[in-house]
C-alpha cells in the first residue's frame, strides 16, 4: 500500500464550501495564505468556490475517491457540509448527509494521512432541557425537537466514536444560529420580513446567536488550539425576542410595532401546518417541529470557546448593524438610522 504523502501545514480540505459558513471559512483561510481545496457537487457551487480563491474538487461527500484526492498531502480537514432543514417530507437526504456525511470524511481522512479534523457541528447537539443555560456538559433532554436535531446529535455522536477509534483528532465546532452579512436564508429570511413589515407576529422565547465573523475565527482557533475529543459551544449573545426588536429598532426604526401569539396558537399552527403538508405532499414553512423549536427556544454558554480557543465576541449590536447595512445596500431592508455616539 503506498504511504500517503507528508501533510502540508498550508494546505486544507474543506466540505461545505460553497455555503455561508463554509464559505466564509475559505476566504478567511484563502486570505491568511493558505491553500484550500474546497470539495463542490454543482456548478454552482463549484463557482462559489473558485470566487473564494480554493481549489475546486468536484464531487460528493457519498464518493470516497474524491475525498482521498482532496485530502491527499492536507494536514487538516475542515467538514463543514450538512443540510439544515425544518418540515421536510423526506428526511433521508438529511440524515444521510449529516450522519453518514461525517463518517465518509473522517475514514477518508484517515487513509490520506491527515492530522486533524475540525467538524461544523451544532449548539443544537446540546439538546438541553427547557429554560437551561446550556454548555458543553448539559445532559440532553432525552428526546427531540426536529429531525435536524436529530442528526446533528447522531452525527456528532457517530464522528466522535469513530474518531477515537481511526485515531483522528477531531475537534467540534458548535455554533448557535450564525448571522451576519451575506446570509439570506433560513432564520435571516426572518429577520428581513420582520424589518420590512411584513412578519408582525411573533414568539416569546429565546435566542442565541453568533456572528459569522466569530463563528469562522473558532474554526481556525480549533485548528490550532483545540482539544481533541471536545467540543465548543460559540455563541455570541442570547436575547429574549423583545430584547432582539429592540436592537432591530434602535437601528432601523422597524418593526415599528409587533405583536405575540399565545403558545398554544404557535401549537395549533405547527399542527396545522404539519397537517397540509402532509395532505397537500407539499413544504410548509409552518411544522410541529418548527412550532416545538420556537417555543422551546435555546440559551448557550460560549464562555469555553472564548477560555480555551482564545475566541472573542463580535458585540451583538455590531453584528446586528452591519447585517442590516448589507441588505439595505441590496435594498433588502430599510436605511440604517444615523450611527450611535461612542
Amino acid at each position: 500500500m503506498t504511504a500517503p504523502p507528508t501533510p502540508a501545514a498550508d494546505t486544507v480540505f474543506v466540505t461545505g464550501g460553497s455555503g455561508f459558513v463554509g464559505g466564509a471559512v475559505v476566504r478567511r483561510l484563502v486570505g491568511e495564505g493558505r491553500h484550500v481545496r474546497a470539495l463542490a457537487r454543482s456548478d454552482d457551487a463549484a463557482a462559489a468556490v473558485e470566487d473564494a480563491g480554493a481549489e475546486i474538487v468536484r464531487g460528493a461527500l457519498e464518493s470516497s475517491s474524491t475525498l482521498l484526492a482532496g485530502m491527499r498531502g492536507c494536514a487538516t480537514v475542515f467538514h463543514v457540509a450538512g443540510v439544515n432543514a425544518t418540515c421536510v417530507r423526506d428526511r433521508s437526504a438529511m440524515l444521510h448527509a449529516n450522519i453518514d456525511g461525517v463518517a465518509s470524511v473522517l475514514r477518508a481522512a484517515v487513509s490520506a494521512g491527515v492530522r486533524r479534523v475540525i467538524f461544523t457541528s451544532s449548539a443544537a447537539t446540546i439538546g438541553e432541557p427547557g429554560g437551561v443555560l446550556a454548555r458543553e456538559d448539559t445532559p440532553h433532554r432525552g428526546w427531540f425537537l426536529s429531525d435536524y436535531e436529530r442528526s446533528k446529535f447522531l452525527g456528532e455522536r457517530r464522528a466522535l466514536e469513530l474518531a477515537k477509534t481511526l485515531g483522528v483528532e477531531l475537534v467540534c465546532v458548535n455554533p448557535s444560529s450564525v448571522q451576519g452579512p451575506g446570509r439570506v436564508g433560513g432564520s435571516a429570511r426572518l429577520l428581513i420580513d420582520l424589518v420590512n413589515g411584513k412578519l408582525p407576529i411573533l414568539v416569546d422565547t429565546h435566542l442565541s446567536v453568533v456572528d459569522v465573523a466569530d463563528c469562522t475565527q473558532a474554526h481556525l482557533l480549533a485548528e490550532t488550539h483545540g482539544v481533541p475529543g471536545r467540543r465548543y459551544l460559540v455563541s455570541g449573545a442570547t436575547l429574549t425576542t423583545a430584547e432582539a426588536v429592540s436592537l432591530l429598532r434602535e437601528a432601523c426604526g422597524h418593526p415599528k410595532r409587533v405583536r405575540y401569539a399565545p403558545r398554544s396558537i404557535v401549537t395549533f399552527a405547527g399542527a396545522v401546518g404539519g397537517t397540509l403538508g402532509t395532505l397537500t405532499r407539499r413544504q410548509f414553512p409552518m411544522c410541529p417541529e418548527v412550532a416545538r423549536t420556537l417555543l422551546h427556544g435555546h440559551r448557550y454558554d460560549g464562555s469555553l470557546a472564548e477560555r480555551e480557543l482564545g475566541l472573542t465576541y463580535t458585540p451583538i449590536e455590531d453584528t446586528v448593524r452591519a447585517t442590516l447595512a448589507w441588505y439595505a445596500e441590496r435594498d433588502l431592508a430599510p436605511a440604517l438610522t444615523a450611527q450611535p455616539s461612542p
